[in-house]
C-alpha cells in the first residue's frame, strides 16, 4: 500500500536503518512540497534520495570516473549517503540549489523493498518536525503526524543509533558520522 500511495502522489513513513523516514516520489513538487511542511523545513536544504538498488540511482548521478564508481559502490548496499554529482534537470527541491545530490542505495530490508516495489528510488528524510528528534517507531510516526500521512510502512528500523554517515564522493571527507 506505501509503494501505491508513493506513486499516486503520497507522502509515506517508513523504517530506514536507524529512523523512521518520511518519503514521497522525488519528482512531485506537491508531495515533497507537503513534507517540507510537515517537518518545517527549508527546500534548502535538499533531500536524500534512497534507492533499493543502485540501478535505480543510474539517472540521478552524473559524470563519474571508474575510480569514484568503485569508491561509490564499495559501501553500497549500505548506510552510507553519498553527495555525488547531479545531472541537468535535477530539479532544485532535490539539492537545495546545489550542483550535488545525496544518494544512498540501502540494504535495510523494508526500506529497499519500498523503494523496489515502487519503482523508484525515495524522497528520504527523517520523520521528525525540524529540531526534534526523529522518529523510530510506527507508534512515534503517528503520534507526531497522525493523519497527515498518507502510509506508514510496517517493519523496524535498523540497528544503527544515529542516521547514516554521508560522504562527500569527491573528497571522500565525512560530512556527518554516523
Amino acid at each position: 500500500m506505501a509503494a501505491r500511495m508513493l506513486s499516486q502522489g503520497g507522502v509515506v513513513a517508513y523504517p530506514t536503518e536507524a529512523v523512521f523516514g518520511l518519503g514521497c516520489d522525488p519528482l512531485d513538487a506537491d508531495a515533497v512540497a507537503r513534507i517540507l511542511d510537515l517537518k518545517g523545513r527549508e527546500a534548502s536544504m535538499g533531500f536524500i534520495l534512497l534507492a533499493g538498488h543502485r540501478d535505480q540511482l543510474d539517472p540521478w548521478i552524473d559524470g563519474l570516473t571508474p575510480a569514484l564508481e568503485e569508491r561509490l559502490y564499495e559501501t553500497w548496499p549500505g548506510p552510507v549517503t553519498w553527495i555525488v554529482p547531479a545531472p541537468r534537470g535535477v530539479p532544485w527541491w532535490l539539492t537545495g540549489g546545489r550542483d550535488t545530490l545525496a544518494v544512498r542505495v540501502t540494504a535495510h530490508q523494508p526500506a529497499a523493498a519500498l523503494a523496489l516495489e515502487a519503482g523508484m528510488p525515495i524522497v528520504s528524510t527523517s520523520a521528525n518536525r525540524s529540531g526534534k528528534s526523529p522518529a523510530r517507531t510506527a507508534l512515534q510516526v503517528r503520534r507526531r503526524f497522525g493523519g497527515l500521512l498518507d502510509a506508514i510502512a510496517p517493519g523496524p528500523v535498523g540497528g544503527l543509533a544515529r542516521p547514516t554517515e554521508i560522504r562527500d564522493l569527491l573528497t571522500g571527507r565525512v560530512l556527518r558520522a554516523a
